[in-house]
């Protein structure tokens, strides 16, 4: 079973891109953080950078709703694909497709 759950906080706006018919995609970089005690005893945290993207309603949602620094809950699937850069060079990049998407807590904003 492919399934993956995630909750945390945007490090940048949604990355919106517009395809035929207004159907829309989202992209986002999601840090998780983990936190554990060292063998000297003191508390670390351990951040993770996670590439999510969403297809549809989801994307509609999230560019309406999110921001940088939004905390959010994702649930969906690990997709790896290749692509070639503009060198050429072939890349492999592994990303979370979301089925559901939901904000927990936004970013409050400066004043």
């Amino acid at each position: 079973m492919n399934s993956v759950k995630l909750i945390g906080r945007l490090g940048s706006k949604p990355d919106v891109k517009t395809f035929e018919n207004n159907r829309k995609m989202v992209r986002l970089n999601l840090a998780t953080n983990e936190s554990y005690k060292t063998a000297k005893g003191e508390f670390a945290t351990e951040t993770n950078w996670h590439n999510v993207v969403a297809w549809g309603k989801q994307a509609e949602y999230l560019e309406e709703k999110a921001d940088k620094g939004s905390e959010i809950s994702v649930e969906g699937k690990l997709v790896t694909r290749t692509y070639n850069d503009k060198d050429g060079a072939k890349k492999w990049i592994t990303e979370v497709v979301a089925n559901e998407v939901s904000i927990v807590e936004k970013k409050e904003a400066s004043v």
